[in-house]
This record gives C-alpha cells, structure tokens and sequence, in this order.
C-alpha cells in the first residue's frame, strides 16, 4: 500500500474512531436497565473482537515478518507491561456500567487527562496497523471501535456525573477523541524512520489488546453471575471472534 493511501486510511479510521465518542447521546433516550443490556453485549463482542484482532490478525503477521519468534514473545510481553503501567501510574479511568459514581471536577479533568492520553496511543496503534497492511489496519481500526463504544458511555457518565452539562460533556469528550489524530500521525512520521517499526508495533499492539481485554473488560463481564446472562456473554465473545474470522476476507 503507497504512502497516500496509508495516511487517507489512517486518518479515516482516527476520525471514525472519534465520533465513538459521541456516542454517549444514544444514551440520553434509553433507561438504566435497557443500557445494561446493551453494554452487556457491547463489552462482551469488545472482549471477542479484541481477542480475535489478536489471534486471529495481528500475532499471525507479527510472526511472519519478524526475523526471531521470540522478539514477538517479548514484544507481547512489553504490551502488556506498558499498558499495566498506563494504567497503573497514569490516572486513566475505565468505565463500562454507564452509570458511574464520580461526582467531582477534579474527577472530570482527570478522566480528561487520561483518556486524552488512551486515545493517543489508539492513534499510535491505529496508524502503526495501517503501515504494515490494509487488513491489519482495518480489523485494529475494528477493535479499537469494538472496545471504545462501552468505554466512551462510560466516560460520558463520568463527566455528566462531574458537573458537566449533556452536551458540553459530549463536545469535551469528542475533543478528547481527537486526539488519536495526534497520535496516528505521530506513528505515520516517526514509523518509517525506524527500523523493523511493524516487527515491534505489531506485538506491542498484541499484547496492549490482550491487556485490555483480560484485564479492563473481562472483571466487567463477572460482575454479572446470572447464568442466562453469562451464557449470553459467552455467545457475545464467539460472536466478536467470528466477525475477526470473517474478516480473513478483507485484502
């Protein structure tokens, strides 16, 4: 794929990706037990999706074009890793009920802070993907979609819950999500000055997912011990797997 059409595919996906973010407004028309369902199953295919990008698409590529298997081992490690400490050491709050209960501005501009962050390094992800193939970008571009729908009415909550009025919360959110662009075009500019860059986007990118997967999304989905509900959770993951299945297609 030629350098424009990389860039026109990245900058696509950044912005799609943002507009998630406004996605808290469906919320103003639904009930709070109508929204648990839905995020049920959005958290639920995110985990499947994610899962499937990586099994499926990203480790799959990332052992094809590395010189050592065991520098892909590594590079999943060091996900994982980094992730845990952007989590860890960095203020990034998740939430994925919809309904959360913090209630201070403090609260409110560091959520901003940290998911300002988290979107940039979905930038990063986003454009690193687009610079090794157009299926790889386009199944990442997926995921992170998949995982950021639940997360951003989550964030909605917290800032409506801050103080903040419907739709500023919405506009500062969508401010927010614009900072992926940053983040994607910083991967464009600097990735292809670095040498064997997608032998180490690509399993960072792995193993960043397999965190947020296992370790965000995955404790959410056991607050629910219903087991019509569970089962339905398990058929929701199946599902995320199967459509990263039938997106072997692609390209």
């Amino acid at each position: 794929m030629d350098i424009m059409k990389t860039w026109l595919y990245t900058l696509v996906s950044v912005f799609l990706v943002s507009l998630i973010s406004l996605v808290g407004i469906v919320t103003l028309a639904m009930d709070e037990n109508r929204l648990k369902r839905a995020l049920l199953f959005l958290v639920s295919f995110a985990v499947g999706g994610l899962f499937g990008d990586v099994f499926i698409h990203i480790l799959p590529e990332a052992f094809e074009k590395a010189a050592s298997p065991l520098r892909v081992s590594f590079g999943v490690m060091a996900g994982i890793l980094v992730f845990f400490i952007l989590e860890k050491f960095i203020y990034w709050r998740h939430c994925h009920s919809g309904i959360c209960d913090m209630h201070s501005k403090p609260v409110v501009w560091l959520n901003l802070i940290g998911d300002g962050f988290h979107n940039f390094i979905d930038g990063i992800i986003i454009g690193a993907s687009y610079s090794v193939s157009f299926p790889i970008g386009l199944t990442t571009t997926l995921a992170v979609i998949l995982h950021e729908i639940p997360q951003e009415i989550g964030d909605y909550g917290i800032l409506v819950n801050g103080g903040l009025g419907r739709f500023r919360a919405l506009f500062m959110n969508f401010l927010c999500a614009l900072v992926a662009v940053i983040g994607s075009v910083t991967a464009l500019l600097v990735g292809p000055h670095i040498k064997d860059f997608a032998d180490y986007a690509l399993p960072l990118t792995a193993g960043g997912f397999i965190y947020l997967a296992g370790s965000d999304l995955i404790p959410e989905l056991h607050r629910e011990v219903r087991f019509s509900r569970s089962v339905f959770q398990l058929l929701s993951i199946i599902l995320g797997v199967a459509v990263m299945a039938l997106l072997l297609l692609v390209g």
